[in-house]
């Protein structure tokens, strides 16, 4: 103790060991540590602060112990202390570090939120007399998914749309993502045939650039133009589920467009065609299977096993573009963690009759 403290050793005879403590420290040794070890008859693992005479700290841990008389007092207390400077500076360092994940684990959050937004529109731009609202879920904080929508103009009376869903997760779903918006924009502007626009996306993913990675991606692509207050539309599937139709009559029905198939994993993929009208009232809801396959608790059943989002649909109807995205936002919170993969919905809806509900 006296090497540790630099001083003679017939200085420490008496020498209070609360003394050789630091203010804060003997604040702690009086208040605290002596009542406890008088009422315990024993402490361990406390770290303290030794003051050395030329005012170093010295970091120690105390273990302490008490003999009591017949009469319930102290008659001997016995202090160890062991040098802590290692595992001090290990704490210390231990500390620091975790505050560097910490921070790398925020800006690698903030990353992902920055990437999956920006493969997101920034807005949608609904043709004249038509209604449009979208949403976006990712199940998982920092994981950039792998579903897209979007709706863009292509002439002054049509307008293209799709939604779909990419392979993958992280920043190979991010680059699939990116290419597969961008493809189906440029190719719109060359044919607006869906079915053609379908094509030429599964002719990029089959290029040799991409074709060792195994890209594809399940969409719906659609063009819609005005004919008065009505809206005609077009639409493919490349493997896609197929979109909701609410009904101004208050019906609920799936587009009848099944059997497409997956974009850039055949050698010649066929996808389907449905056509149809939205009049005053109607509202054409594409989504992702984020929804259909969200368990919902009971084994391993999903939500759409047995028809559910029909069910949900029909629920809704007649009912608006941004009320029935409303609605499918609900459904998520209330599907909670049973929502497992990322989930995006997507609402065109022709104005005109009063929401039911």
């Amino acid at each position: 103790m006296a090497s540790w403290l630099g001083r003679e050793r017939a200085t420490l005879i008496g020498t209070s060991f609360g003394q050789l403590l630091t203010t804060g420290g003997r604040i702690h040794y009086e208040t605290h540590f002596a009542p406890m070890l008088l009422a315990a008859g024993g402490l361990t693992g406390i770290s303290l602060d030794l003051v050395a005479a030329d005012g170093r700290r010295i970091p120690v841990l105390v273990t302490a112990n008490a003999k009591t008389g017949d009469d319930g007092k102290p008659v001997l207390i016995r202090i160890v202390a062991t040098d802590a400077a290692d595992r001090r500076s290990y704490e210390r360092e231990l500390l620091a570090e975790r505050r560097r994940a910490e921070e790398e684990r925020r800006r690698a959050l903030a990353l992902a939120e920055t990437l999956q937004y920006s493969l997101l529109p920034p807005s949608l731009s609904p043709p004249r007399g038509l209604e449009s609202a979208a949403h976006y879920h990712s199940p998982t904080a920092g994981e950039v998914g792998g579903d897209f929508y979007d709706l863009f103009p292509l002439t002054r009376d049509r307008y293209g749309f799709f939604l779909g869903d990419v392979c993958g997760k992280g920043v190979a779903a991010a680059s699939l993502t990116s290419l597969t918006r961008y493809t189906l924009r440029a190719a719109a502007v060359s044919d607006e045939d869906p079915a053609t626009v379908l094509h030429t996306l599964d002719s990029v993913l089959k290029q040799d650039a991409y074709a060792k990675r195994g890209w594809f991606c399940t969409v719906l692509f659609g063009v819609i133009g005005s004919r008065g207050e009505a809206f005609d539309v077009e639409v493919a599937s490349g493997g896609h589920p197929p979109p909701l139709l609410l009904g101004a009559d208050g019906t609920a029905a799936y587009v009848p467009i099944e059997g497409g198939q997956a974009v850039g994993l055949f050698a010649e993929p066929n996808f389907s065609m449905a056509r149809f009208t939205l009049t005053a009232g109607d509202t054409l809801v594409l989504y992702s299977d984020g929804f259909t396959e969200a368990r919902t608790g009971k084994g391993r059943k999903r939500f759409d096993d047995d028809g559910a989002l029909l069910e949900f649909g029909a629920a809704q109807a007649p009912c608006g573009a941004a009320d029935v995205v409303r609605a499918m936002r609900g459904l998520i919170d209330d599907l909670g963690a049973g929502v497992e993969d990322d989930a995006a919905v997507l609402a065109l809806g022709v104005p005109g009759a009063p929401s039911a509900r």
